[in-house]
This record gives structure tokens, sequence and C-alpha cells, in this order.
């Protein structure tokens, strides 16, 4: 008994909205565009959600004011913010929702127009009294903690971070919505702008305007609304500290939790999946996650990127969007995590579909390496 619904719900519909820059509009008005494009696709209107799951940057109260917008009058409202990860939290309510029949519709949506206002990466965590003091910038500083550690401790080099770049500016380049879709090559990463040494600039997430939505119903009704559902198969989450400054081991996040978990509920293992969709905030990211989910072993991250293993043509996709580093990043990337891996289970992706995918994984990080979440989704056919 895994207590996960295993493929008793399903993603009916996925959207985005206002990739890049998109000046004139709240962070509401995207997160709305994007949930209205999703509820169309499932042949739905706002009136028929009855689940509604939101965490937007600046609203704290945004399930209420969402709702308002929206003119609706939901059952359940969720708005846990654990950063990044949130969305991927609000799926596993949703899911358990739907399949105890509190729900019948599900709509999960997020907004940032974090480019237009800001120009610049926000953190939205509180300063840390014991690290306070010593004015890291974060959240890049909390993340470069982990990659001189990684380097330290395993080798790893500048070289095989910059490959992590370098593999999401490929996808990227088959991404019409992609906001960077120039040249990169690993000699670009390694010259550009150090930020928070070992990382620099281009190891370090966009800062973009941007929104996603999708929407999920039970399996019995899935078909009605979705030529192909992505079926939930499992989700799990992890949470081990706050601050960086108190993880037990700088190389090892809560995925290494959340990651078995999730599959075991799905009945898989790593070498399963058709393409992988994950958090890379910054390109240690990727490493980190790739080794705690078991897709190669702790500290072989570095070889494992290596030769375009996970860009276009290599053995593992990942990040077939362009990921946060090169297609969107509107401070909160883990939903568009999931619209990329339900449009590659559809085969919907164009230029980057991955033939045959049947079983995606999508993961999410939040705060600083702090809350994971791993969702695994599958094709029809793999309930």
């Amino acid at each position: 008994m895994t207590g996960f619904p295993r493929g008793r719900t399903a993603i009916v519909a996925a959207a985005t909205h206002g990739i890049g820059e998109c000046p004139g509009f709240h962070e509401t008005d995207l997160a709305a565009h994007a949930g209205l494009k999703a509820l169309d696709r499932a042949g739905l209107t706002p009136a028929d959600v009855d689940g509604l799951w939101i965490a937007q940057p600046t609203d704290m109260l945004a399930g209420l004011s969402f709702a308002q917008y929206l003119g609706i009058h939901p059952r359940i409202i969720g708005n846990n913010r654990v950063g990044g990860s949130s969305f991927l939290t609000h799926m596993h309510e949703a899911a358990l929702a739907l399949d105890a029949g509190l729900i019948d519709v599900a709509l999960i949506a997020y907004g940032s127009n974090q480019r237009s206002s800001t120009g610049k990466l926000v953190s939205t965590a509180r300063p840390d009294p014991w690290d306070g003091p010593y004015k890291p910038v974060l959240p890049v500083a909390a993340y470069a903690f982990a990659a001189a550690r990684h380097m330290h401790q395993y080798g790893t080099t500048p070289e095989q971070l910059a490959e992590v770049a370098v593999a999401a500016r490929g996808w990227a380049k088959l991404n019409p919505e992609a906001f960077m879709r120039g040249d990169l090559s690993v000699d670009d990463v390694l010259s550009a702008r150090r930020v928070a040494d070992p990382l620099g600039v281009r190891d370090c997430c966009l800062v973009t305007d941007g929104a996603a939505a999708i929407v999920m119903t039970r399996a019995d009704r899935a078909k009605d609304h979705a030529k192909v559902p992505a079926h939930v198969l499992g989700i799990a989450a992890a949470t081990t500290h706050m601050q960086v400054s108190s993880m037990a081991d700088l190389t090892v996040s809560a995925a290494a939790e959340s990651g078995p978990r999730a599959m075991a509920q799905a009945g898989v293992k790593p070498s399963d999946f058709d393409v992988v969709e994950l958090y890379d905030a910054f390109s240690i990211n990727t490493l980190l996650f790739l080794e705690d989910l078991g897709f190669c072993k702790k500290g072989e991250g570095g070889d494992f990127v290596s030769g375009g293993r996970i860009a276009p043509g290599g053995s593992l996709p990942v990040n077939t969007n362009g990921g946060g580093l090169s297609c969107v990043h509107p401070g909160m990337y883990g939903l568009f995590t999931v619209v990329e891996a339900v449009e590659q289970l559809a085969g919907t992706a164009g230029e980057r579909q991955i033939e045959g995918a049947k079983l995606a994984l999508s993961h999410a990080n939040g705060g600083f390496l702090s809350s994971q979440v791993t969702a695994v989704l599958g094709a029809p056919e793999t309930v």
C-alpha cells in the first residue's frame, strides 16, 4: 500500500502565458490568462472549477483574490507556499481531493511579472538571524555553497556545470516560446560574469515574466477533456531545512527522499523515464537532482551530464523546454516543469518532442534546496 491513488487522477490541460516580457499586466492577470487557456483547452469554464490552488509572488491571500477574479466559489482553496515547489504540493492535494470526491475539477495556476516589475530575481525569504550578518546575496549564494562543496567533495568541474546550461540552451533553441534562444557554448558559460563563485550568470536562472496553469480531473472523465491525459501516477514531498546553512550535507537534497517514494507509488524506476523535467534554478540543481533521484550515483552528476547526454540527441532528455536557465523563470518555476511534461506526453511539443514519450518525471525545488517534490506522470497506457 502506497497510500496514493495511482493513476486515478489526471491532468487534462496545461497552458502558459506571457513568457519572457509581458509589460502592462499584473501577476494575477497573467495567472488568469494561463488558467483560462487551460480551461478552454479542456472544454471547461471557470464555473466548472470547484478546487483552486495558487501561490502568487506578492499576494498572501491569492486563493481568495484569484477566486474573486475568476468569479467562482470553490469548495476547496489551496495557497500553500513553499517556494518553487508549491505547485507540485498543490497537485498532491488536488489529486487526493479529487480521488476523495470532494471536488470535480481542480485548477492550479501561477503568474508573475517579475521582469517587468523589478527586473531582478526577488527572494521572499525572511533574513536569517545567523546567516544575515554575513549579507549573503540570496538565493544565488546558497546554491553557490552547494556547488562549491560538490566540486570540493567530488571533483566536479566548472566545465561540467557549464554543460548543464549549454544543454538547456540546446533545448530552448527548439522551443519558440523560450526567452533565450541564442547560441551558447561551454566557453561562453565559463567566461560570463561571476555572480557568486563558482557560479556565473549563465549558471543562474533567467528573470522573466510568465504564467502557467494546469487542470486536473478524475481519470474516469479525463478522456472527455483531453485526447491524451497525463495520469498522475505518484507524488511525494520532503523537506529538510529552511536555510542552506542548516543542511546536513550540502550535496544531498530531500529529493533523495521524495524521488524514491514517488517512484514507488508509481511502480517505476529511473531508467523507465522517457523525459525528465527538473527545477534548474542554477546549474548545480540539475546535477544534485539527477543524483538524488537515482539517475546516477552521488558525486557522478558531473560525468553524467558531460558529452551532451542531457542535451538534444542525448540519451536522457532533461528540461526539454529549455528550463529555468533558458526558457522561463518568473520567480517560481515548478509549474512549468509540469506543463512541459504534459506537452511531451500529449505529443504536442513540436520540434523538441521526444518520440513515443509515455512516462515523464517532474521535479520541483523550493527555498534553498529546502522543499523537494517529485511527480510521476504517465500516458493512459501506463496506468
